[in-house]
Order: structure tokens, then sequence, then C-alpha cells
């Protein structure tokens, strides 16, 4: 039976804890929170998963709360104009449901299913120097924890890292009382409103500790009106902050949120980070070596909503490496081989992805964009590129590409339009 340690109790880490778990390895994970601290505590994140990391959750049967939250079956944006007005709107449509799970519910209830199976569980805020120990006698050492002294084993890789500040500043509500869109009451989507030059706001239904909530969550350019958030430690100063940016920005999404209130007092969140992506392999003072996971070795800005979904791929595409290498040493060939084809068939789409919707939008993508409220199936490939970034690779980034694309969904809806109107 090989042994593995795994440290980190997030979506990666308890996804391939459990995972690895099921398939008979003695697995010992270790979480800086019982999982009583992080279902009282603050949220974590904002989180929507879609349908291919959701299919990993229900293939590792651990997606226990698939039929409370709520199924989420499409994508809308908006594009905000100076005078409160949105000329760009429209909803694309999902082929598989997505869902978002606040991380106090899922995490701590992981955690609880990890040491019912069986699991050795070690809550413990781990070290450089704990590893150090612990690596000497397990097969595989797994990081999957994205913050604190763990990281600084993982050097930044300029080559695949453009930026070096935080490219948004992030503030996160989670509240009750929100309305429906009046456009579509009966569609439960993820809504982006893009407002130019100023940031995004995101609102996305959820599953959190007191049932079904809806997630507001603003990302602002760093120096700009947005950015108001930093050292605001009261709750309700927090909401109120949000929702007088609704009011000003995306007056039509602050309509339907004018009775909201927070779900709990730790249900606000907001910091700033810069997107990095990170040599996968770290190196321990005695010479062992240890592999990261996810958002420690690539981690993206969430305006493309990927975290929670890249780190259940990454997860995915590890315990597929792990077993394929039976009895083998867990050696410095195999982790590059491992972080590899995780980054080429997830890291690196959601990072070009990312990065591109962090810049300036180019006429060709604002031609995109607005096509979408025109033609249905613009849209829905654009929401669907949520689920697979590396669709965009066709179509999005290359000028050409893009007036190709546009060019061929219009011939193909011009027949339909005309027999229309003859019909009339």
């Amino acid at each position: 039976m090989r042994r593995i340690l795994v440290v980190g109790a997030g979506q990666s880490g308890l996804q391939l804890a459990l995972g690895l778990q099921s398939k008979g390895y003695e697995v010992t994970l270790m979480s800086n929170r019982t999982a009583e601290e992080i279902r009282t505590g603050r949220v974590m994140s904002t989180q929507c998963m879609f349908d291919t990391a959701l299919q990993h959750e229900r293939d590792l049967e651990i997606n226990f709360w698939e039929q409370q939250a709520p199924k989420i079956e499409g994508l809308g944006v908006s594009v905000a104009a100076p005078d409160g007005s949105r000329p760009i709107d429209w909803l694309g449509r999902l082929k598989g449901y997505a869902q978002s799970v606040d991380q106090r519910v899922k995490m701590s209830g992981w955690l609880d299913t990890f040491a019912q199976r069986g699991g050795q569980l070690v809550i413990h805020g781990a070290s450089v120097a704990d590893l150090d120990y612990f690596s000497r006698t397990y097969d595989l050492v797994l990081v999957a924890a994205g913050k604190g002294e763990l990281v600084s084993m993982f050097g930044r890789d300029a080559a695949r890292s453009p930026y070096d500040a935080p490219q948004r500043a992030l503030a996160v509500s989670y509240v009750h009382g929100l309305g429906p869109r009046p456009e579509h009451p009966e569609t439960e989507a993820v809504r982006c409103n893009l407002v130019p030059g100023v940031g995004e706001l995101f609102v996305m239904p959820t599953l959190t500790t007191s049932g079904r909530a809806d997630i507001l969550f603003w990302e602002g350019l760093p120096g700009g009106p947005l950015d108001v958030f930093n050292g605001v430690k009261d709750p309700a100063e927090h909401l109120a902050l949000t929702l007088g940016l609704m009011e000003k920005y995306t007056p039509w999404e602050y309509a339907r949120a004018t009775k909201v209130e927070l779900t709990d007092a730790g249900g606000t969140l907001a910091g700033r980070y810069a997107p990095v992506v990170r040599n996968p392999i770290g190196r321990l003072p005695g010479g062992g070596l240890v592999l990261g996971v996810a958002d420690v070795v690539v981690a993206n800005d969430p305006i493309t909503g990927q975290g929670s979904n890249s780190a259940s791929k990454c997860a995915a595409s590890y315990l597929s490496s792990i077993l394929m290498h039976g009895d083998k040493p867990f050696d410095e060939a195999w982790m590059k081989a491992t972080f590899d084809k995780y980054w080429f068939t997830t890291g690196k789409p959601v990072t070009q992805w990312t990065n591109a919707m962090l810049g300036v939008p180019p006429e060709h993508v604002l031609n995109l964009i607005g096509a979408a409220g025109q033609l249905q199936p613009v849209a829905n490939r654009f929401a669907n590129g949520f689920d697979n970034p590396a669709d965009f690779d066709a179509y999005f980034y290359d000028p050409e590409d893009a007036a190709d694309y546009l060019a061929e969904v219009t011939a193909a809806a011009e027949p339909s339009s005309v027999g229309a109107s003859s019909a009339e």
C-alpha cells in the first residue's frame, strides 16, 4: 500500500485525498482547520463549477449537495454604458448545468467524510520543516495549500506569468433576498456585468450554510472607483458599499437587490492577489521533492470563474497519473510529466483566456460579445467556454478567426430568417 501525504483541504486537496482513499491508498491529509472551524468561519471564495468539474465529483460519488444546490442553466453577459444603460445584454445556454456550493459547506463535509472513511487527518498548519520531516516516510507529498510559507518552495515561472501585481481588487457578499432577472425569471444563471474602465460584477446562485443564496462579486481595477473595500471590517458596511456601487454602475442588478441581507456575519470577503504560474516541483532542505497542486502552481484571477474548476480538473488529472504509475517511484521526471499533462490540457488554456479577459478587450472581442446578442449560437458557445476554455482558441484570440466564425454563424442563421419573413 503506497503512502501519500496531501497538504491542504480545499477543492483539489480534498478531492484528491478522497479519490486516492477510494482506490486503496494510505492517505494522510493535513488541514490547518477542523471541519467545524471551516463550517462556522468566513466565506473563502466564489465558485461556480461547470459540468466537467462536477462530473469529476460524481465519478468519485462525493457530489453530496447536487440535489440541493441551484442548477445553473445559463450564463449571461451585460455591458454597461456610462449613462447606466446596457447596450449589450444576452443569455447563453449551458449544455450541462453548473452549480455553486459554498466551500464552507463542501470542504467541512468532505473533511468529515475523509475521517469517517478511515483517513488519517492531521489538524496542523504545515511548515517547510514539517514537510522535510514527513517526506522521508511518505512515497509522495502533494502540496495543495495555496497560501502561506509552503508556496515559497515553488518559484515563479516568469515566462508564463505576465503580471507581477494584482489586476483586480475583489469584494464578495453572500446574500439572501435577491430577486430574479425579469427577462428570464425562470432561469438560474450566472450574470457577468462588464463595466468598461471600472471592473466587473458577477452574480451567481449558490448553496450556503443557510440554504439557497446568491453571491454578489465585484472585481475592480486597482485604484479605480470599485477599489474601496480595503480595510472595511464591518460586514454591513461591506454590503452597503457593494449595493451602492451596483446602484451606480449596474442599476438593473441593483433593482433586484433592494431587499437583500447578508447570509451570515461571515458572508463577506475582500482581497487581491497577483495571477501567477509557478514551477511545479518544490525542493525541501533535506533534498526531498514535493509536487504542487492546482492554485499552488497555477493561480489565475477569478474573472473567468475557473479556480474551483481548475482545482477539480487538476485533482482528477493527478489522480489518473498516480494510478497509472503503479508502484514505481514518484521521481522528478514523473512529477514534471504529471504537471505538464495538467498544464497543457487545462492550465494553459485557462491562463491564456483569463489573462486575455483581464486586459482591455480588442475590437474583435467586442464584436464577438456584441454579436452574441443577435446570434444565439455565439452566446451559447461563449457560455460553454467556461466549461471548456480550450475552445476559445478556435475563434476568440485572433481577429481573422473571429471574423470567419461570425460570418459562418451569420450565414447559417440567414435561411431561417428569410423563411420567416416570406412566411409572413
